[in-house]
């Protein structure tokens, strides 16, 4: 089984096999889930200094940060399970 890579920014990359959510950071739970990932060094900020825009929740348990937008990152992911399964998009 081939791993499947999703490209999230800035040349940084997550095993699609290991993404469990993409959401917006805007929400009031999922800015208490990054300062809980933060304080217990769970956290992966891939954004370069800018604008957190998307927040991946890995099976780990580990949070990464990225400036892409949330639908960005999606598509991202979709093409890749389509690649993998063989059908073009």
């Amino acid at each position: 089984m081939a791993i499947q890579l999703i490209n999230i920014g800035f040349g940084n990359i997550v095993a699609a096999n290991r993404v469990v959510a993409i959401v917006s950071p805007e929400s009031a739970p999922i800015k208490r889930i990054i300062t809980e990932a933060r304080d217990g060094d769970r956290l992966v900020d891939a954004t370069y200094g800018r604008r957190t825009r998307a927040v991946i929740v890995t099976d780990a348990g580990y949070i990464v940060l990225s400036a892409l937008q949330p639908e960005t990152v999606s598509h991202r992911f979709v093409q890749t399970n389509r690649s993998r399964a063989g059908v073009d998009g």
